[in-house]
């Protein structure tokens, strides 16, 4: 008879040359209980290892640069100060024999001057999104951005090698490098979002130059075989609609030639977060996965009963769950228990202190 702790989700699995517990991922998700300075919260320690039951921990979304952030109290990983921070985190959950990665992020033009000391957003292209972004004090409509000079990209490559070298100093077990939800590795592959005209706008392979660039700088200090990309070809993020003329096209094409790079995995948001799983877009995500040769991990709204399914039928090798990790910091043991899961809040999921993030008990 089945019981969940049979699951083949939940049994160990081997990813590249790590050993995990289990093939859940913790995804990342944005916490903003960092301090003004990027540096992460002494007690991010205890939330970090009190999820280390995941196969696989992948950080929130870490800002390489002062220009790179676009949100309030969100973490850094370009100074000394944010490293010996990630330092003990990633030493708490080594502690627990967990596995972390480092996602590396530059939000570009989903940002505002008030999180650039005055400056504004740089971007592939002066065009403005849709609606609001959060600020330190409030939400503010975006600004049109400033459009990159094609001499400043290289520079941001450097902020991406350079965040690569101090996530190794951090003791991190690999690194993600964030191409999803409309920040800039995904503005430059978007045709709505990147209208250049030089070598890194117009044609496919000219927007997909800068991200590629950014990954394999990353992949020249980690290795391929420890750096994973994530990306969501169906956003909508900032507006409503798709962002990609001939999504499947694009993406389709990206994944070949991920694939070719050797990266130890993919990470598809299927859908769109926190929204549905149904939206396709012009999207068969079986066929991507079929387009990339290292492994998968699949997002957005997974259940333990979806996950093994999609195991079991070869379109994914690893799954992650985000939300489910903020109330139930031993979700991998009520998923292999059969256990009622809790519920966070809203007013937990961003900001504050210890409460609501590093206080939830584990199973009575």
């Amino acid at each position: 008879m089945y019981t969940p702790d049979k699951s083949p989700v939940l049994q160990p699995v081997t990813l590249g040359g790590l050993h995990l517990k289990n093939r859940i991922v913790m995804a990342p998700m944005t916490r903003s209980r960092s301090d003004d300075d990027g540096v992460p919260a002494h007690y991010a320690a205890d939330y970090y290892s009190q999820r280390a039951g995941a196969g696989l921990i992948i950080t929130e979304a870490t800002n390489i640069s002062a220009q790179a952030r676009g949100y309030p109290r969100t973490p850094g990983i370009w100074c000394d100060t944010q490293v010996a921070a990630w330092k003990r985190i990633t030493d708490a959950v080594h502690r627990q024999d967990g596995k972390i990665f480092l996602q590396l992020w530059h939000t570009g033009r989903m940002s505002h001057p008030d999180m650039q000391g005055g400056e504004l957003p740089v971007a592939p292209s002066a065009l403005k999104p849709a609606g609001q972004i959060r600020v330190h004090d409030g939400m503010k409509d975006f600004v049109i951005p400033r459009a990159l000079e094609a001499d400043e990209i290289g520079l941001i490559v450097e902020d991406y090698r350079r965040a690569a070298v101090n996530a190794q100093l951090a003791g991190f077990d690999g690194v993600e490098v964030h191409c999803a939800n409309n920040y800039l590795l995904e503005q430059f592959i978007r045709d709505s979002t990147n209208h250049r005209t030089d070598q890194y706008g117009g044609a496919l392979d000219n927007r997909l130059r800068f991200p590629l660039e950014v990954i394999n700088a990353v992949i020249g200090v980690w290795g391929a075989d420890r750096v994973g990309v994530r990306v969501s070809p169906i956003t909508t993020t900032p507006g409503d609609t798709p962002l990609d003329s001939d999504t499947m096209n694009t993406y389709g094409t990206f994944l070949d030639k991920l694939s070719n790079l050797g990266l130890l995995y993919v990470h598809d948001i299927e859908g769109i977060t926190q929204m549905s799983r149904e939206e396709s877009g012009g999207v068969t995500f079986e066929q991507l996965r079929k387009r990339f040769r290292g492994a998968y991990i699949a997002n957005n709204q997974y259940t333990l009963a979806l996950a093994e399914l999609a195991v079991s039928q070869g379109n994914t090798d690893l799954v992650s769950l985000g939300r489910p990790f903020i109330a139930n910091p031993d979700l991998v043991d009520r998923l292999r228990a059969g256990a009622p899961l809790a519920e966070a809040p809203k007013e937990y999921w961003y900001g504050g202190d210890a409460t609501g993030y590093s206080d939830w008990p584990g199973m009575r």
